[in-house]
């Protein structure tokens, strides 16, 4: 996977990149506890039990270190995602819809920091004009195409894009209503994702 663009410095030995992991889980785990507004790079240096100087040798600022943190959550994601389809069989859209949306909720619950940052949706990390949902939806069509044998062409871009944007906000709607995640309001988003997709995936 390539390096996010807000780090400073890509690590080159294993030791640095064991400190990077340490500074973006310290960073997920305080968001979870402070939210954005507390989070500091100083902070993030004390958790992780790092030097101030290595948060600053990878990061200028807090908003950059939230950024990783997010393409890492989106490379996460992608890995678990091509872990289910590798056991479906090819061709069934509708279970490799069933896994995409299971994973992302398994990671809103379960993955320190996911429940704020998400992939870089819910608060301005970034550049403004790189949308995440263009980098999931970019990311899934990459992953889904080669197993449903279908082009990754710009129709199906878009096709995933729409989903990724519905399935976003009425997730979203699903863990306002229940920290959980209201199972309705998941069960609706399942069968409204699956009748949309039907209109693409099962022509032909």
């Amino acid at each position: 996977m390539p390096h996010p663009p807000s780090l400073r410095r890509a690590p080159v030995q294993q030791r640095s990149a064991e400190r990077l992991t340490r500074i973006l889980d310290a960073c997920a785990r305080l968001l979870d506890e402070g939210g954005y507004e507390g989070l500091s790079t100083r902070a993030v240096a004390t958790r992780a039990d790092v030097p101030i100087g290595s948060v600053y040798r990878f990061f200028s600022n807090k908003r950059d270190m939230v950024d990783a943190l997010a393409q890492r959550n989106l490379e996460r994601y992608a890995e678990r995602v091509a872990a289910r389809l590798a056991d479906l069989a090819a061709g069934d859209w509708r279970a490799a819809m069933d896994a995409v949306l299971d994973e992302y909720l398994a990671m809103k619950r379960t993955a320190p920091g996911f429940s704020l940052v998400d992939f870089g949706t819910q608060i301005p990390v970034g550049d403004p004009a790189a949308d995440p949902n263009h980098r999931v939806a970019d990311t899934l069509t990459d992953l889904l195409a080669p197993h449903l044998h279908r082009t990754p062409d710009a129709a199906l871009r878009r096709t995933f894009l729409v989903a990724v944007e519905s399935a976003d906000t009425l997730v979203r709607l699903a863990f306002r209503l229940d920290p959980a995640g209201d199972e309705g309001i998941i069960g609706e988003t399942r069968e409204l994702l699956r009748a949309y997709l039907a209109r693409v995936l099962d022509e032909g």
